[in-house]
């Protein structure tokens, strides 16, 4: 048994991000770890492959997920096939619960191997211009105050004392508030990156200051959105 963990889109119909390895990869396996088995299927039903879809087997992997379910999940799967973890979009095991798996699968001596593929995260980072030597997500934002002006301190001080690109999100129709807070709070020298829609063809990827970003707000309304704070040529 090996575990590959297989990477989704981040943006409808750009499967030329896909490698080709994926389709290869997903036409030997037949049981899946997945957080939506209705979007997985789709997914693998999307790229064509010989499978028929009813033959294949999901087990469920979510943020609910405990290590005792895995345990009963991986006794169920015969020792001799291979096992595929789909995330909802982007790479498994980033922003993701398909770490879990992982942690599972090495307790068992199951070798573990990850697929090349979009990962928002990582694109983002590269795409800002902002140090990709020393960094940190954060994941999702506090949504409510103290605790994002907290937040926002806190991140801000790591920025000024180590030079370490911060990187965190928002649910989507949350942006343009978080995108307001941000304008409000942080400094106007602050650079601040928006990388949004990510791979699909009106992407958003952009590194201003606060006080210009203040006069040219770009509509994030369900957009999935990236956000950095960083320093330039630092």
């Amino acid at each position: 048994m090996k575990l590959f963990l297989i990477p989704n889109l981040i943006a409808e119909n750009t499967y030329h991000y896909l490698p080709p390895i994926i389709k290869e990869i997903i036409e030997k396996t037949t049981y899946y770890l997945v957080e939506n088995e209705k979007s997985a299927r789709r997914f693998i039903s999307s790229l064509g492959t010989n499978h028929n879809i009813r033959d294949l087997q999901f087990f469920r992997l979510d943020k609910r997920t405990k290590a005792n379910d895995l345990v009963t999940i991986f006794e169920k799967i015969p020792s001799n096939r291979n096992v595929g973890v789909i995330s909802e979009a982007g790479c498994p095991g980033i922003a993701d619960p398909g770490a879990i798996a992982v942690a599972m699968a090495h307790t068992k001596n199951i070798p573990v191997i990850a697929l090349p593929g979009p990962s928002s995260i990582f694109l983002a980072l590269m795409s800002s211009g902002f140090s990709g030597q020393q960094f940190a997500f954060h994941g999702y934002i506090p949504n409510k105050n103290p605790e994002k002006n907290i937040f926002l301190k806190r991140i801000t001080e790591r920025l000024q004392k180590n030079n370490e690109t911060q990187i965190f999100m928002e649910t989507p129709y949350r942006n343009e508030q978080l995108l307001k807070d941000l304008l409000q709070y942080l400094s106007p020298e602050t650079q601040l990156c928006i990388a949004a829609n990510l791979t699909a063809p009106d992407q958003i990827v952009k590194t201003f200051p606060v006080k210009l970003w203040k006069r040219q707000k770009p509509k994030l309304h369900k957009l999935p959105t990236i956000f950095l704070i960083g320093n330039i040529g630092r």
